[in-house]
């Protein structure tokens, strides 16, 4: 497996690594954090089998999962979590959560541009997409800001809190992409 490294302006993408699980439960262990994410929060236990599976995502052949730790540029801690999931058809779905002390700050869009350099500049993909909770109007903003178009809506998509909701989905194409400067993608180098 060769380590996938990507670097933007203000942060870098890396392989999740077992030391992470702390970080990424103060995330996605956090009411607050997942509120608007297909899911509830998730325990400890939940949590390290996200990381184990991330961890065994990475050697996977072929790779179809690529689940990274998102950290500031020039620091190793894990600050969000972001996966990229590829599809038949050079295609793939985004996903990604920050902590909430990182919110506000553009850091999401940067994630995004980060995602889309992943599957336009290392994987050759066609067309990449996500989706949003439809009252998470920050993501919203995010992914237009990256440079999305809003595609439409998928009625009753995921069961969370109890019930059904819909998700908003958003989509780019590898020729409407414009990457941010700084952008550096480096798959051998290690954060």
């Amino acid at each position: 497996m060769t380590p996938l490294h990507l670097a933007g302006p203000r942060l870098a993408l890396r392989e999740v690594e077992p030391g992470d699980t702390d970080d990424l439960l103060a995330i996605y262990g956090d009411p607050e954090s997942t509120k608007h994410l297909s899911f509830e929060p998730r325990t400890r236990d939940q949590v390290e089998a996200i990381t184990t599976r991330s961890i065994d995502s990475a050697s996977a052949v072929p790779r179809i999962e690529y689940c990274l730790a998102v950290t500031h540029r020039d620091e190793h801690r894990l600050i969000g979590y972001a996966r990229l999931a590829t599809e038949p058809q050079q295609a793939a779905t985004i996903g990604f959560a920050l902590h909430p002390a990182e919110w506000g700050k553009g850091l999401g869009t940067e994630t995004v541009h980060l995602l889309c350099a992943l599957g336009f500049n290392v994987l050759g993909l066609h067309r990449i997409w996500a989706a949003r909770a439809p009252l998470n109007e920050a993501s919203a903003r995010t992914l237009l800001r990256a440079g999305m178009t809003e595609d439409g809506r998928i009625r009753d998509h995921v069961f969370v809190h109890g019930a059904w909701r819909d998700s908003i989905t958003y989509s780019i194409l590898e020729h409407e992409w414009v990457p941010i400067d700084g952008l550096k993608t480096d798959e051998s180098r290690r954060a």
